[in-house]
């Protein structure tokens, strides 16, 4: 096979997602990630409160059990 032969075959080829599963598949990965950013940006908030309560003088327990 030539050089022709496998860029025209490359070109070609239709196989694989079309551009509507991909815009699908790229809004739920967006949409996992926004759902991880806030589950970890709330656990964080209450982590530095915890802790910055403690250095001001408080006994909690800022492990989370």
């Amino acid at each position: 096979m030539n050089l022709t032969n496998i860029l025209k075959d490359f070109i070609e080829d239709e196989s694989g997602l079309t551009a509507v599963e991909y815009a699908i598949a790229g809004g739920l990965v967006v949409g996992g990630m926004i759902a991880a950013f806030n589950l970890l940006g709330d656990n964080a908030t209450t982590k530095i409160k915890c802790l910055a309560s403690a250095v001001n003088g408080a006994s909690a327990d800022c492990t989370g059990s």
